[in-house]
């Protein structure tokens, strides 16, 4: 009898744990699910007629902030055509919740709906949050923190009724004149950048949100954008194999659900004259698809960019995207001429019957995966409270906590004495800011400054005169433009006054501003304490507080080389 009862114990350890096990197992991930047959996918494909499969890989531009007649037009398009999906742009969160909503009615089969969301809703939408950009993750040491704010994201998508994150951005920067990717980049360090992007979409994936690494094969050190001309790289196949594809393979390796193509013509990979890498097969089906295996989602850059429409109009650029390789066909300048150029093209055999099959059905198989099979409309109520919770804010606080990153300094220069005379100075603003509202908080003996980066040299110097009175000086340096470029918008004198005050062996400096800034303000780097936050953001600006209160240790590490001074990598510990 007691061996019965062991026995019986043992089995009923065991169904425990497999429950356990299955509790916390992960969605099979939508590569995997390429590798089943799907009735419901094939079921649809074969009551699709051609036409409507071409429109499957079709995702036209959707916006809520341009007034009903420009929403109905995107409505008579889906309507009309019966495309794929749609890419939303600017608007707002309950606009866009609803809107989808009406726009999926029109859809015989579901749409799927995509964004761009590299710093979350944010990065699109009002009234919603922003996580830190990816230059600002690229500091973070505790890649888990990464995990979960992809997984935040996904839900914070999921919750608007989208299903595809156009993220992240996996370009490797090094070039600091980039004018497009830039801070956008977790950094120029090829190692970092597939680690932070990895684990930014594997939170996204695990929490079930399709995302795409971009822009392949790497649009990092280019010095022209895109949306404007043709951009060149013009390295070597191996430079390009070692740096550029590094991170990319990486994610694919690691399960990335789809990868964006850049518009850039690179010789060493497509000889051909002013062709973009979007329209090029050795490059897309060629090396992505052959030589590096990806079976996923194969997706555009907005095809009514000037880097692929300059050179082929008229909608050529989306027959050679879709004869390249591509399986979804971004923002068509015109996306019914589009399938019928496409239909045209079919017909006279460019690609096979096989592969026109695969990529219909790698579409419908993400909307399986993205649970379309069983639509269900996204809830209007309780939105604004579910997409601005304290768990997402307090989210935003520990990233930018763990961002916060010591060029210059140590304990004895950087924590402050809170009762000794202080001034508490803004640069680059003209009102106070939130860096000087949490400061003051903590120095009860203290006095504000603003200066702003116009001020003429007379009011400089007459501020300086002011600050040799105080026995600490805290200074931010902030860049108040709505993204954060690689040079200061600051005239020459205020320049000069940054100098003066890194001189001073009282003051400490932080800097809410793109890393690369430090490059252009000469005598910074002669600074006792100087700290570096990446944006401008209020969550960075109470980072810094807390670590001149001693409160917080800063980690970040630099994740851009900014000159000689400051090499990707600086970063002191307390």
């Amino acid at each position: 009898m007691p061996k019965l009862k062991t026995s019986y114990c043992f089995a009923f350890i065991i169904s425990l744990n497999f429950i356990v096990i299955n509790a916390f197992a992960q969605k099979e991930s939508y590569i995997q699910s390429l590798n089943t047959q799907n009735h419901w996918v094939d079921s649809v494909y074969h009551k699709l007629s051609r036409k409507h499969r071409i429109a499957q890989l079709l995702f036209v531009r959707a916006h809520t902030n341009k007034g009903q007649a420009y929403a109905d037009s995107v409505g008579k398009v889906i309507k009309d055509q019966q495309i794929g999906g749609l890419v939303f742009f600017q608007g707002g969160p309950g606009r866009q919740l609803n809107l989808v909503n009406q726009y999926q009615k029109l859809a015989k089969v579901p749409l799927l709906i995509a964004m761009d969301g590299e710093w979350g809703l944010g990065m699109r939408l009002d009234s919603t949050v922003s996580y830190p950009y990816q230059m600002t993750l690229g500091a973070i040491q505790d890649n888990t923190l990464i995990y979960k704010m992809g997984r935040q994201v996904a839900a914070d998508f999921k919750r608007i009724g989208a299903h595809f994150n156009l993220a992240p951005d996996m370009d490797v920067n090094n070039n600091p004149n980039n004018p497009v990717i830039n801070y956008r980049s977790f950094g120029d360090n090829k190692y970092n950048v597939a680690k932070k992007g990895i684990a930014y979409f594997t939170g996204m994936q695990d929490a079930g949100l399709l995302t795409a690494a971009k822009h392949f094969p790497g649009h990092g050190d280019t010095n022209v954008d895109s949306h404007f001309d043709l951009p060149l790289l013009p390295y070597s196949r191996a430079r390009l194999d070692s740096l550029e594809e590094y991170p990319f393979r990486e994610a694919i390796a690691a399960g990335i659900s789809g990868v964006m193509i850049a518009h850039m013509s690179i010789p060493a990979l497509d000889t051909t004259t002013h062709l973009p890498s979007t329209l090029s097969r050795p490059i897309i089906t060629g090396i992505l698809k052959d030589s590096l295996k990806f079976k996923g989602l194969v997706v555009s850059d907005a095809m009514e960019m000037k880097g692929v429409v300059k050179y082929f109009p008229n909608g050529d650029a989306d027959v050679k995207a879709f004869v390249a390789g591509m399986d979804v066909i971004e923002l068509s300048e015109n996306s019914d001429r589009a399938i019928n150029l496409i239909r045209k093209a079919l017909r006279h055999g460019a690609i096979s019957k096989a592969e026109f099959e695969i990529k219909v059905k790698k579409v419908l198989a993400a909307k399986y995966w993205a649970g379309l099979n069983q639509y269900r409309e996204a809830s209007p109520l309780n939105l604004n409270a579910d997409i601005n919770s304290p768990a997402q804010k307090d989210l935003v606080q520990q990233l930018s906590d763990a961002a916060v990153t010591i060029l210059k300094g140590d304990a004895s220069t950087i924590k402050l004495n809170p009762f000794l005379k202080t001034a508490i100075v803004s640069i680059g603003v003209s009102s106070p800011t939130a860096f000087q509202q949490e400061a003051a908080k903590s120095f009860p003996n203290c006095k504000l400054f603003m200066v702003d980066k116009n001020t003429p040299a007379i009011g400089l110097k007459n501020i300086l005169s002011l600050l040799s009175q105080y026995q600490q000086v805290i200074v931010g340096v902030h860049d108040t433009r709505l993204r954060p470029q690689s040079k200061l918008d600051y005239n020459s004198d205020v320049k000069l006054m940054i100098a003066d005050l890194a001189g001073r062996p009282n003051t400490v400096i932080s800097v809410f501003a793109n890393a690369y800034t430090i490059a252009g303000l000469p005598g910074i780097e002669k600074s006792k304490a100087l700290m570096v936050c990446y944006q401008n953001s209020p969550e960075l600006q109470k980072s810094v507080v807390k670590v001149l209160m001693g409160t917080l240790k800063p980690t970040g590490k630099l994740p851009v080389s900014v000159n000689v001074f400051f090499p990707t990598g600086t970063g002191i510990g307390l």
